[in-house]
């Protein structure tokens, strides 16, 4: 019982790596002594991430940088993937993408840009990546897809970022069903849905600009039911969850973390 939370010693590769959710996710794997591999679009932001996580924290953190929008980058990150690790424990799906606009005016490429990323990107990606999956998998101690949505997809947005609230709804669907056929290969899926985290995401959306340090994020939790923003040990302590002993019985399921804001819609 004592180690039920345990994820030491595990190999995992989380997407859109360099920033955000996927850096927080990254930073409490390394804490708890797993092996992590980092994905992002820009080389030189993901090996810099890289390089700060293994300073801050220890442990091995590796970059493969790669557009997963299109299947030569996904091809290219599985790829390097393959040819480091027999295998894979643990695969967190977080590379995303957004686009606001009026309805009215909502551009086709705006459309395909954010499906590419947040939908085809996770489906292709571990496609490509079930060779390392299954290899470590067992009865006993299952690989572990983690696929990261939102509650965008399952609330209306308070945005007008129509493809993304369709892509995570997407997302939460995909997880279910990809669950219920790779659960007989020893590998779980899930999903999270996170709230309101300090990223660049949130930041262009409520008038930060992109910038995430330095900004108020007080006064956007205070609309939130927890009344604060989610930290690194929210998203992080879900996702070791799932990914450990703890989670080995949860399946197919996709779980909020967002301080009651779904609740309380």
């Amino acid at each position: 019982m004592k180690n039920l939370f345990s994820i030491e010693g595990k190999v995992a590769l989380v997407t859109g790596g360099s920033r955000g959710i996927g850096e927080m996710i990254a930073a409490g794997f390394l804490a708890n002594s797993a092996k992590v591999y980092i994905s992002s679009r820009k080389a030189d932001v993901c090996d810099a991430t890289a390089a700060r996580l293994m300073e801050t924290w220890g442990g091995e953190c590796i970059s493969v940088p790669g557009d997963l929008s299109d299947l030569a980058g996904i091809e290219a990150v599985a790829t390097e993937i393959a040819s480091r690790e027999r295998q894979l424990d643990i695969l967190v799906n977080n590379a995303g993408a957004t686009w606001g606009a009026p309805l009215g005016e909502f551009p086709e490429n705006g459309w395909d840009k954010v499906m590419d990323t947040n939908v085809k990107g996770i489906f292709f990606l571990t496609q490509a990546l079930l060779p390392q999956l299954k290899t470590g998998a067992s009865h006993e101690d299952p690989a572990r897809v983690i696929n990261i949505g939102s509650v965008d997809g399952i609330k209306t947005p308070a945005f007008d970022n129509f493809s993304y609230g369709a892509s995570k709804a997407a997302v939460h669907h995909l997880t279910r069903q990809m669950a219920a056929h790779l659960v007989k290969d020893n590998i779980i899926v899930n999903a999270i849905a996170p709230g309101p985290f300090p990223s660049w995401m949130l930041s262009a959306g409520v008038g930060f600009g992109g910038e995430v340090e330095g900004q108020d994020w007080d006064r956007v939790g205070r609309g939130n039911p927890r009344g604060r923003v989610g930290t690194a040990e929210d998203i992080a302590g879900l996702a070791i969850f799932l990914s450990s002993r703890a989670g080995a019985y949860t399946v197919g399921e996709t779980i909020t973390c967002d301080g009651g804001s779904v609740a309380a819609s």
